[in-house]
């Protein structure tokens, strides 16, 4: 089995979260698959993070990862089957896929195919845990990086049609390129995008790469080597500059809740608090 570089490893991270989440009485969602793609390493990056985030001497200032991940699965869960009920999206890209399993534990209407794109070491790793395991999708795996050239050659050469709607879920990726890399993979996304199609992503606000309450968890990644790198206060902005018109939400506002999200939710007007933002939208009309 190849090894995992530092950002790769990270999806076994999120694996380990969901396997626990699974575990869960009240769980938002079940990945049957999740333990298996955690493998032995994703139970032990699950124990720093929970060290860092539940301290037992003193009470917690880090968001809590674990309910974070359970409502940004579910709240991406929803909104992917939400926009395939649609007979005229045919195409959903899941770009970096990582460990995710929704093509064989969700329910997809037939007019569908779900394109997974991540770099070949993590496609090679998730392949050999799956095995025969059968999608519930048509699935084109694109084992390439969305910092190559030619990734969007690739996706086309795996049978995606640029002239039709798609819809494209960008999940724990922007926060860990620089954003230089972010305004480029959002340009070539939109250049795929015909009308009719959708984006979704999650994206940090610029003050929890900087806040002394966010030292802890930042640590933990920057000592993993896949530092947080990007965040912005303005998500519709951001997006905007780049073709798409989207909303943003946070955990704990309505629809991004699911009755798990234990902090408060400072008004977007507030600075200088941590934050993190559902983003989700349609290209911006020429």
């Amino acid at each position: 089995m190849p090894d995992l570089a530092a950002v790769e490893r990270t999806a076994l991270l999120t694996a380990a979260l969901r396997a626990a989440e699974s575990r869960r009485p009240d769980c938002l969602y079940s990945d049957p698959y999740a333990e298996a793609f955690a493998g032995e390493i994703g139970p032990g990056l699950l124990d720093e993070i929970r060290a860092v985030t539940f301290p037992p001497e003193r009470d917690r200032t880090l968001p809590s990862t674990p309910d974070y991940n359970a409502i940004r699965t579910r709240f991406f869960d929803d909104f992917l089957t939400g926009v395939a009920c649609d007979p005229g999206m045919r195409q959903l890209v899941i770009a970096p896929a990582g460990m995710d399993s929704r093509a064989f534990r969700l329910d997809w209407p037939g007019h569908v195919t779900l394109f997974e794109v991540d770099r070949p070491a993590v496609v090679e790793v998730k392949e050999q845990v799956l095995g025969a395991e059968v999608p519930r999708v048509d699935r084109r795996v694109v084992a390439v990086d969305l910092r190559a050239p030619d990734w969007e050659t690739r996706l086309v050469d795996a049978g995606y049609e640029p002239t039709r709607p798609s819809t494209w879920l960008l999940e724990g990726l922007l926060y860990y390129i620089p954003e230089a890399d972010a305004h480029r993979i959002l340009d070539r996304v939109r250049a795929l995008s015909a009308p009719g199609s959708a984006i979704a992503a999650d994206v940090v606000n610029a003050a929890a790469l900087r806040l002394p309450s966010m030292k802890g968890l930042l640590e933990v990644f920057a000592r993993w080597g896949c530092p947080w790198l990007f965040g912005t206060d303005e998500p519709e902005e951001f997006f905007a500059r780049h073709g798409f018109s989207v909303q943003a939400v946070q955990p704990g506002e309505p629809g991004a809740d699911f009755g798990r999200w234990p902090d408060p939710v400072p008004p977007r007007a507030v600075g200088d608090v941590r934050r993190v933002f559902f983003v989700h939208g349609t290209p911006a009309t020429r």
